[in-house]
Formats: C-alpha cells, structure tokens, sequence
C-alpha cells in the first residue's frame, strides 16, 4: 500500500511578458503561469499534474486545485483508478456548480486528473502515451467521458472505431519512432515581435526542419500584411502558414480580415471570434473558404467540441491538455473528431503544454484515428528547461516521451525560483522595483 500524505500546489509564474513571448492581439502581456500540484505519498510513487494561465488569477485556480484534491489524501496511490476518480469528482454537485464544467473550477479539475494520470503511469512504469495505447477498445471506451454526446456518438460507435485501428497500432507505434510525430511552430510569429525579429526566427523555423509556421495577427491589418509578406517568403510556397487571432473579431470582421489575407496563401484562420460561438465558427467557415478554421484551445469542454463538430464549424480540431478535464474528456474528444473526419491539431506552447500534448497526438494516431493526414501539433520553445522531462522535437517532429508518466514534473529549483509571490526570482523584482 502507498498512501497519499499531502497535496502540494504551487502558484508558479514566468516573466514572458519582458521580451513579448506570448503576445498576441488579445494577450498583451502574457506572464506564462502554472497552476501545479504535486501529489506525495508516503512511498516513492508520485504523480505531478498543472494547468496553463497567463498570471493573474492564477492563485483562484490554485485555491480550487485544493478544493478538488484534498480529498485524495489518505487514499492508496497503489490502486487510485483515474477513471473512477473522474467520475467522482465530475459529481461533486457543489464544486460542479462552479462551472458546470467550465472557468477556473474545470481548468483545477484538469490538473488534479492531469496528476492522477501522471501518477498512474508511473505506477505502471510507462509513458501515459503507451499506458492509453496498450488499452483494449473496451477499456479505451471506459475512459471517454461520453455523457451528453450520445446523439453523435455512442459507446458502441466508439468501440467500433477503436476496434478498427487496434490490429495496426504496434505499426504505427514503429512509425513514430521513426519520424516522430509532426509539428508547426509558432515561435516566430508572436505579434510583439519586431519584423525583423520575426525574419529570423521564422528562417530558423525553416532550417530546423519546419514546414508549417503560424503568426499572431489582428491588431493591424496593414501590419498583418508586412509580417506575413515576410513569414511567406522564409518558407517558400510549399510551406503551410497559419494565423492566430486569439478570438479578438467579430464574425463580419474575421471574414473581411481574413478574406484580406488570404493572398498569402494561409493554411488556417485559428480563434477568429468568441470560442462558445459555433455558428459564428460556421459562419466564418462557409465565407473563407478555401482557408480552414481551426479552434478549440479554450474550448470550455467536450459539449462544445461536440456542438462545433456537428454544425462542420471548424476543418481542424484544437484539443487543449489543460482546458479539457484531462484524458477522461479528450478521449472523447478525440473519438468524436475521428467519426467527423475532421484532423486533431492540439493547442500547446505556455508552461509544459506541448510536454502534455504530445502524449495525446500520439494516442490520436495511434489508437484513435490512424491517420496523420492533416495533422500537426504546436511547438513553442519555452520554458522546456524547467521540466524533469522535457520534450524533444527534432526536425520538425516530436520525438516520442520514453520516461514513465505524463511528462509533467517541474524541476525542484524551479519551484523554489518562480512560486509566486515568494519564489527567489519574484522576491529579487519586487526588492529591485521598491529601490
């Protein structure tokens, strides 16, 4: 038996709004934070889990973080069944009426599962990527939360999907050891950035290997012009661009916007208005065409994605690893946007998203939709060196996570460095601002 003794949370903050990192048409001054928490026992079995903000506000998730992970301590870690726990937490009626199922009450129940499933993973000794592809159908469908989307998917539609993909998911496996899985960058493309700033870094996209690179747009339309005139001539016509609005137009706006620049040949239109308005997403769909839309990284939970999916609002899927409540949603997700034929692209970048998120691209085309047609997953080059297990992308690809769990542990010295407000780096500002 390992008991759970405690529950550690960490209120942790990164000054990316120094240099711009971050910055887009609706997030000026984004400080990359984590909500962490660390689940301890009374053995060497742990489990770490987080959810991404941008500063501000990151003490409400904290507190809510609590509130749904007390109740762990005491319990065996030995058995802790993630699913089971899931379920559990879901029918709190009165943290659930907190949301239901959205705001900083769904982002802490997506790190406290975020932790769970990293700590199951450790249990078995496996990345959480190969814990969920060496499920059976039968236990894969378990997992998914399908309550509320049985008018566009059931249990049995989803067994019938799995089942198809499960005698070729050892050569897919075989596949991304070879390739690793594909990625864009949007490391070059932050709206902060000076053009020339954006020139280099774009050209160093292109010589890494990258061949889909996306860029912040919509604050000027003249200026949106000059940085994609420059992004299209580092990556040559072949390459596939993609912009970011980060939900700051109106659906009229976003069609005259993107209609605008479309010259440059663009991949996707990303957030182009109000995340909850999916007949706004279709609207804007059917009028830029044949530019894609793509969203979902503030996707409050599986409901909406469904809701997008069956009014064909969006030609790419933007699971996010800390908005959704953990694997339990996004499997459903993932199954849902598999029987739609529309691609997975997940959101990533902030504090260890792309550390999350590779594990459920890998799942998607393992196990879930066996295509990668279509499919690529953010990478930003942040903040990885303050991880225990950080991601590796090499040519343009994710190299699949070996070390056992959910990639999510945050360096011992980090926790010292950036908790807010009392971390030593955070101290060392305040005393320099008071002088």
């Amino acid at each position: 038996m390992s008991t759970i003794t405690e529950i550690e949370v960490h209120d942790l903050r990164f000054p990316t709004s120094l240099d711009a990192a971050g910055s887009d048409a609706m997030n000026v001054d984004a400080d990359y934070s984590a909500a962490y928490l660390r689940i301890v026992t009374d053995g060497p079995l742990y489990g770490c889990g987080f959810t991404f903000t941008i500063g501000r506000g990151n003490e409400v998730v904290c507190a809510a973080i609590r509130a749904w992970a007390d109740r762990l301590v005491g319990r065996d870690a030995g058995t802790l069944d993630p699913t089971a726990l899931y379920r559990e937490l879901k029918t709190d009626s009165q943290l659930r009426w907190l949301g239901p199922e959205k705001g900083a009450v769904h982002l802490a129940m997506a790190a406290v599962m975020n932790a769970v499933w990293d700590l199951a993973a450790r249990r078995a000794g496996v990345p959480l990527w190969r814990l969920l592809a060496q499920m059976t159908p039968e236990d894969l469908v378990e997992v998914a939360d399908l309550q509320y989307l049985s008018d566009v998917l059931t249990a049995e539609e989803a067994l019938e999907l799995l089942r198809r993909q499960e005698p070729t998911r050892q050569e897919r496996i075989a596949e991304l050891e070879r390739t690793g899985y594909p990625c864009y960058t949007t490391s070059a493309g932050w709206l902060g950035y000076s053009e020339e700033k954006l020139r280099r870094l774009a050209q160093e996209a292109v010589d890494q290997g990258y061949t889909h690179i996306k860029l912040k747009v919509g604050r000027d339309l003249a200026e949106d012009k000059r940085r994609l005139a420059i992004a299209r001539e580092v990556l040559g016509p072949q390459g596939h661009l993609m912009i970011d609005a980060n939900q700051v137009w109106d659906v009229g706006q976003a069609v005259e916007w993107v209609r605008a620049l479309a010259e440059f040949d663009l991949h996707w239109i990303e957030e182009p208005t109000s995340p909850d308005d999916v007949l706004g997403h279709a609207a804007i769909r059917r009028q830029v065409a044949p530019v894609g839309v793509a969203t979902g990284e503030h996707g409050m939970n599986r409901v909406l994605f469904k809701q997008l999916l069956q009014a064909e609002a969006i030609d790419f899927c933007q699971i996010d690893a800390c908005r959704l409540a953990s694997v339990n949603e996004i499997v459903a997700v993932l199954l849902m946007a598999a029987k739609f034929g529309v691609p997975v692209c997940p959101h990533a970048g902030g504090v260890g998203l792309c550390e999350l998120v590779q594990h459920l691209s890998i799942v998607d085309y393992v196990a879930v939709s066996g295509d990668l047609t279509g499919r690529v997953t953010e990478f930003v080059d942040h903040l990885h060196e303050h991880f225990v297990d950080p991601c590796v992308v090499r040519d343009g690809a994710y190299v699949l996570p070996s070390q056992p769990g959910y990639s999510a542990e945050i360096r011992a010295e980090t926790l010292a460095s950036h908790s807010f407000p009392d971390g030593s780096y955070w101290r060392e500002r305040a005393a320099a601002e008071a002088r």
